[in-house]
């Protein structure tokens, strides 16, 4: 059993990992609205992926008998000036959500709550990853400049990425 701070914890975490994914889905959607499909199919492999860390810790608060606590999903932003503007916003929220594990992870300790501790560590290594993709995308953009050759190309290269395969 967790205490009701750390299932108020887990549970706010739980949300804010699908939140991730709907903001995901919604950089989707303005990529395929301005035809760059590639963007679009790398968000939607993210949001799927941001889906699955929801569900973990889904699966978690209820394996240590706590209750899941389901809200509402606030609306993401749905427009942005640019490509590079959406992937500077994806690295700003990836940056936010580390600092929520970061927190989460500091709680379990303060608690002395090894069990899920351990469970977080898994996400504090998913969160170095989700940072190093996020950066490495907007210096793909950066340096394209106005560049649209190499805009089309590196929405070519990311409409490649698969669940754990390239680009990931």
């Amino acid at each position: 059993m967790v205490s009701e701070a750390m299932e108020k914890a887990l549970n706010a975490q739980f949300n804010a990992e699908l939140y991730s994914g709907y903001l995901y889905l919604a950089m989707a959607a303005y990529f395929e609205d301005n035809d760059y499909s590639g963007f679009a199919a790398w968000m939607r492999v993210q949001a799927d992926e941001e889906l699955e860390h929801g569900m973990k810790f889904y699966d978690y608060i209820l394996r240590r008998g706590a209750k899941v606590n389901i809200e509402a999903i606030a609306k993401p932003e749905t427009e942005w000036e640019s490509p590079l503007a959406a992937f500077e916003q994806a690295l700003s929220h990836e940056r936010y959500v580390t600092s929520l594990i970061n927190d989460l992870v500091a709680l379990a300790r303060e608690e002395k709550d090894f069990a899920t501790d351990n469970f977080l560590q898994w996400f504090v290594e998913e969160q170095v990853e989700e940072e190093e993709n996020a950066m490495e995308n907007v210096s793909k953009l950066t340096l394209a400049g106005e560049s649209k050759e190499l805009l089309f190309k590196i929405n070519e290269d990311m409409g490649t990425r698969t669940r754990g395969g390239s680009e990931e």
